[in-house]
Order: structure tokens, then sequence, then C-alpha cells
């Protein structure tokens, strides 16, 4: 008789078969996340040759903890095409940092504003050049597992270990600070929306503002003009009710330790890899952000002033000497330089390297120039001064403003899917640094997170300004990661290879005296 299988038995087999890829994939898709959180230096994480790959479907990671994947957009051997290597450092670079650009403008003066921006874009990008080429400069040694800090110890030993750490702690711990500021701002607007929608009550008048439906607010300077009439703060109900209310839910009072009860036990999770999924709300946000500025623009039109050096009510100089608070946003606003070498080692065209990432760059400082350059100049002055934009400028918009109300409910549960990730990483690069373990005790872990926890607290409490936290952050991180380490090893390595000439050494030695000059003003201004 022949052979004969019963086509029940195929479909079975055919099924059995597919699981058990179904469950290799999976695998090799969770171990690859983790690998992407640690250093690639670690073994522990790395994935076996025997694990099934997932050629279609990759994971990238942000230096700001989001990893997020992409699907069906490889040549089918783990590579991605040069399009999607640069939506991925554009979506990468893409963060908080944004809400805080026509601030920067403001501070800087309206073309100096722009002439920074292009050249902090400039000046970051080539850095990040230093930092791509440093790795492939390092003679008769493997280093395709390299990221940014394996070089640092290369060629600094356990002080560029120890100091990579330290400066990249900086970025996540300064990133999670910003995030507890912003999370209990917009969770702050959110219940304020809620509870006067629900009561039908008005309170739009005691903030100085424009009329119309499309208002633009200044809070800072609600102090100076105090509502003369207390009945201009209610359609209906009664003042006790939304005095009350007013008490126990304060942005920087008690909203911020609410946040405690929801975030602390998911930094204690051993597994963030839930959160991932929820990424590409990030995504979303952004677009959704060049959105509402574009519809807010139309509606509010331009209005601009060229004064070069002086002051007056409604409008600020051109020129102004606080520029260094917009050039320590900008330098967090551009890095990527910790993790660049890892988003570039998946582009299918390594030839391609340069240009995909210029590109990038490009299309991340066009989409910050938009941005700020768009909220700046249709801000309504008069009857506003510039000065009334805020370092968050979604808080020019009042809570009741539907599209503000949407973009605040967005950026909320997008950060709130992010912080455990980023905790995460702040505990992995810490703690298996001194203790050789990611978890080496629940009482470790526990200390750290509320070590973290307290001082986002702590800010949203007393210095709940994100422009501040963002450049002084990103001025501390950008000094070592962005100006010092790359010039150094760039130098470092053409001395040893008997290459460096006077202006190489001259140039990268002013590259060093302005991310310097960069950190100090800070201070100063």
């Amino acid at each position: 008789r022949p052979f004969h299988v019963e086509p029940t038995n195929i479909v079975s087999a055919n099924d059995d078969m597919q699981r058990v890829t179904d469950e290799a994939s999976a695998m090799h898709k969770r171990i690859h996340y983790y690998s992407r959180l640690t250093s690639p230096a670690d073994k522990a994480l790395v994935a076996p040759d025997h694990v099934l790959p997932a050629p279609d479907e990759i994971y990238v990671y942000s230096p700001l903890g989001t990893a997020f994947k992409i699907d069906s957009c490889t040549d089918g051997y783990g590579k991605n095409s040069s399009i999607v290597t640069i939506f991925v450092i554009w979506n990468t670079m893409m963060g908080t940092s944004i809400l805080s650009i026509p601030w920067g403008i403001k501070q800087a003066g309206f073309t100096s504003g722009i002439i920074l921006i292009i050249l902090m874009g400039i000046l970051t990008l080539y850095c990040c050049y230093r930092v791509v080429k440093s790795r492939k400069m390092i003679p008769s040694i493997d280093t395709s597992n390299w990221e940014f800090p394996d070089v640092c110890k290369y060629y600094f030993g356990s002080f560029g270990q120890w100091s990579s750490l330290l400066f990249s702690m900086v970025s996540l711990v300064g990133a999670m600070v910003v995030y507890w500021v912003l999370m209990s701002n917009f969770l702050f607007n959110t219940g304020k929306f809620i509870y006067n929608f629900v009561h039908d009550i008005n309170v739009t008048d005691i903030v100085p503002g424009t009329n119309g439906s499309n208002k633009v607010i200044c809070p800072n300077a609600a102090g100076d003009h105090p509502p003369q009439n207390m009945s201009t703060m209610f359609s209906s109900g009664n003042s006790t009710g939304f005095q009350l209310f007013e008490e126990w839910w304060n942005k920087s009072q008690t909203v911020p330790f609410y946040l405690i009860a929801v975030l602390l036990p998911l930094l204690n999770l051993k597994s963030p890899s839930f959160f991932a999924k929820f990424n590409v709300l990030g995504t979303v946000s952004v677009v959704y952000l060049v959105l509402l500025v574009t519809v807010k623009a139309a509606h509010l039109g331009i209005h601009l002033e060229f004064n070069w050096f002086t002051e007056n009510e409604f409008f600020v100089p051109e020129f102004r000497v606080l520029f260094p608070q917009l050039t320590g946003v900008l330098t967090l606003a551009f890095f990527i330089h910790n993790c660049v070498i890892t988003l570039l080692q998946n582009n299918k065209n390594q030839e391609n390297n340069v240009r995909d990432l210029s590109i990038a760059y490009f299309l991340v400082g066009l989409t910050y120039l938009y941005v700020g350059v768009i909220i700046f100049a249709s801000f309504p002055s008069p009857p506003l001064s510039k000065e009334c934009i805020e370092q968050n400028f979604l808080d020019n918009f009042p809570s009741d403003d539907i599209m503000s109300f949407i973009a605040r409910i967005f950026l909320l549960f997008q950060m709130m899917t992010v912080y455990p990730l980023l905790g995460y990483l702040a505990r992995v690069q810490l703690l298996r640094q001194v203790f050789g373990n990611a978890y080496p005790s629940v009482f470790h872990v526990l200390i750290l997170n509320i070590a973290i926890v307290g001082a986002g607290v702590a800010m949203a409490r007393f210095y709940p300004n994100i422009g501040g936290i963002i450049r002084y952050s990103g001025a501390t991180c950008g000094l070592a990661f962005v100006f010092v380490y790359p010039s150094l090893i760039y130098v470092i390595s053409l001395r040893r290879a008997g290459q460096l000439t006077w202006p190489a050494l001259i140039i990268h030695i002013f590259i060093i005296l302005l991310g310097l000059a960069n950190l100090i003003a800070q201070f100063l201004l």
C-alpha cells in the first residue's frame, strides 16, 4: 500500500511546527529586547546561536529608555533600510525637549534662537560622526558589539568606565525627573478639566489671557493680576467646593505625591517588557503636537516685531545674553551619542551611515525649528508679552482647551509607560556595575527607586521648571558624551596613528571648551 497520511494530521503537524516557531521567535525577541537594555559588552543577555531569529522584527533602544519595534521593514536578515534607519534615529531623539524649544527661543531671542538651533544641530552631528568613527579606529580588536561607553573604557580605563556610567545616569535620572514634573503637570490639568466640566465651572478669567475661542494664557502673570470679582470664577456651583478641590488637587503640593502610588510599584517590577508595547505612542504624540501647533498658528496668526537689541512691553530682543539656556536644552534635544553606534549597526547599507545620520539630524532640527518658531511667532503679542511663553508651551493653553487636553492625555499615558523602562535602565546600569547583579535584592532595588522617585517629587514640588532641568542635565551629560569624549578619543587615535595635525588639535580643543562653557553658563544665567 502507498504511504497515506490523513489531511487532519498534516494540519496538526503544521500547527505544531508553527507553535514551536512562534515560541522560539518570541523567546528571541525577549532576549534581544533585554540585551538592548544592558551594555553590549555584557554577554549575559546575548541571544544564543541556537535561538531562532526573528528577521522581520527589530527592536531599537533609545537613550531615554524607549524600545520600539519595526515590523516588516527589514531585508529579511534583521537589517533596516535607510528610510527605517532615518526614522528610528528621528524617533529616538524626539523627546520632552520639544516642549521647551519655544521657551528656549524666547530666552535667546528669535533670530539668535534660529541660528543656535542650526549651529547646535551641526555641532552635535559632527560630534556624532566622531562617535561613529571611534570604534573603527581601534586596531586588532573585535569591537562589533561595542557601544560608545565601551570605547571610553578602552581609551580611559576604569575612569572612562565609571565616568561614562556617571554621565549616563545623569541623563537617565534627569529624564525621569523631567517626566515626573511633566506627568504631575498633565495629571493636574487633566483632573482640573474633568472637574470643571462635571461641575460646569469656568476659571479662565482668573489667569490673564486673550479672549475668544482660541484662548492663550499667561500663567506666570496670574499672581500680579488677582481677580477683583470672585464671581468670575464660577458659572455655576459654589466657591467652597471649588476651593476644597483646589486645596487637594494642587499641581506642586499634592499631585506629585499621588503619582507615587501608581509608579513606585511599577518601578520594582523585574521585567518592564510589557510597557515597551506602548512606545509607539511617542511617535503619535510628536505628530499630534505638530498638528496642534499648526492648527493653533492658523487661528492665532503671526505676531512678530523685530527689535534687535532693545526690549519693549510685548516683544523680546532678537539677541539676548540668556542664549546659553537654549544651548543647554539643545544639547539634550540632539543627544543620541551613547547609542548611535547600535542604531547605525542595524543599517543594511553601512556605506550610507553618514548620509542617513545627516538626514535624520536634519529632520530632527527641522521639527524643533518648526515647533519652536511657529509657537513663538504665533504667540499673541499684544495683548500678551512674549515673556509669557512657558517652559512647557502647553501651559500657555488653558486646561479646558480640547486640543491641549488630548495632547496632555497622550503624553501622560506615554510617559507613564516609558517611566518604568527608564527606571529599569537606571537599575541595570548602576546596580550591575556596583553589585554585579541588576536585581541584587528587593531592598536594594527599593532604595534606588525611592531615591529616584524622591528626586522627581522634590523637583515637581520645589522646582517644576522643565526647561531648567533639561538644560542642566543636557549640558552635564553632553559635556562628556557630546563634546569631551568624542574629541579626546579622535585626537588620541590620530596621535597614535601619527596623523595628528595642529588644525585638528585646535578644532577639537575648541569643541571641548565650548562644551565646558555651555555647562558653566547654565549656572551663571
